[in-house]
């Protein structure tokens, strides 16, 4: 059996184009995503559309996108795809740990990651806190 690991990464932007994307229209759009966002967790309906608009804020703030890796092993039968990272909590977990924590602790993270951004030399720690969001509101990997 052989295996093979793949990188799958989302072609971002260069450096450049996303520190322009940001000074331009990422500092206030993403503000707005972040406020929107909440508003929408406060209703039960709209809670899912939320969680989306969370995880697609780091392509918001700065045009990134996500990096996924897959273990791709080959045997005699045909080939089979196994993705490398762990697998997320039970849904049962992730749900108890939204309500009690990840509401108000994430949107603590984000702000702070959004104060991070407007200083220039705390932008790359604010972007990776923001690729953090999703883990960080409902544990999911």
């Amino acid at each position: 059996m052989t295996t093979v690991v793949v990188a799958d990464r989302n072609q971002n932007p260069g450096c450049l184009v996303q520190l322009l994307w940001f000074v331009f229209i990422g500092w206030w759009a993403g503000q707005l995503w972040i406020a929107l966002s909440w508003l929408l967790m406060l209703t039960v309906i709209g809670i899912p559309l939320a969680i989306m608009m969370l995880n697609a804020l780091p392509k918001v703030i700065a045009l990134r996108g996500k990096e996924r890796q897959l273990m791709i092993q080959v045997s005699e039968a045909g080939v089979v795809v196994l993705t490398t990272s762990r697998p997320s909590p039970n849904l049962l977990i992730r749900i108890i740990y939204f309500l009690l924590i990840g509401w108000w602790l994430s949107a603590l993270w984000m702000e702070l990651a959004y104060f991070l951004c407007l200083l220039i030399i705390g932008m790359p720690l604010g972007f990776w806190m923001f690729d953090r969001v999703p883990a960080l509101l409902s544990l999911r990997r």
